[in-house]
């Protein structure tokens, strides 16, 4: 049996981790609170890791510029903003080639339908946030020329315009349109540690057990430091 997601969309139940995990790719629609929380249930429930094996990290792409190699979350020291440099929320993770399928279908699913004055339209499920920082992308190595990109047209099934990233896209929203980046160009920056596995504003806490993820993985060393301030106000 299938498990059910938001949408409707339905994937094949965890299997045994026999594939490595060896595809690094990333996805971004609004707020990369929200996004990171629904991948890190489809690490759980398709890939079976437990907490200390999630791979879902809240982060920057898809932008042509760092400052100082760094990119950072808006900030009262105006230290690389992520937005000034061109890069918008996404979230990475680390999956097994064969699966790119289902993870791409999950993040076609993030987006809702609103009926608006001149017909329906698909779009992101936070559209009061806006600007480039909060862009639709996804990204894999190779891009659009990339063997595994098929699998990301079979997910979209037309819902949404794939285009070819070059860098520094403006807002999608009301374009129905995510764009596609290679991430051996565009490459992912992990954000904050304070930015991860953090509730999202538009619904009920994820709960402490998820907020804690965080914690515990910065006392292990899995969740680093990334040299820009932990905090907007710092």
């Amino acid at each position: 049996a299938g498990l059910l997601l938001a949408g409707g969309t339905c994937v094949a139940r965890a299997e045994p981790a026999d594939e490595p995990a060896s595809l690094p790719v990333y996805f971004g629609c609004g707020c990369f609170w929200h996004v990171q929380h629904e991948f890190v249930e489809l690490e759980r429930s398709l890939l079976g890791r437990s907490d200390m094996d999630l791979t879902a990290r809240a982060g920057y792409a898809g932008g042509t510029r760092t400052g100082n190699g760094k990119v950072c979350y808006h900030n009262v020291r105006g230290v690389a903003d992520y937005g000034r440099l061109g890069h918008a929320e996404a979230v990475a993770l680390r999956i097994p080639p064969s699966k790119l399928e289902d993870f791409a279908r999950l993040y076609f699913s993030l987006f809702v339908t609103y009926n608006l004055p001149g017909g329906s339209v698909l779009e992101r499920n936070d559209p009061q946030d806006q600007g480039p920082e909060y862009r639709s992308l996804l990204g894999l190595p190779g891009g659009v020329r990339s063997p595994l990109y098929p699998a990301v047209e079979a997910a979209a099934k037309g819902k949404m315009k794939l285009v070819e990233g070059k860098g520094d896209e403006p807002d999608t929203l009301l374009r129905r349109t995510v764009y596609v980046m290679d991430s051996d160009d565009f490459p992912f920056y992990p954000a904050e540690v304070y930015h991860q596995f953090h509730n999202d504003f538009q619904g009920p806490p994820y709960g402490k057990a998820y907020n804690q993820i965080r914690t515990r993985m910065a006392e292990a060393g899995t969740l680093k430091p990334t040299g820009c301030p932990e905090g907007p106000l710092f």
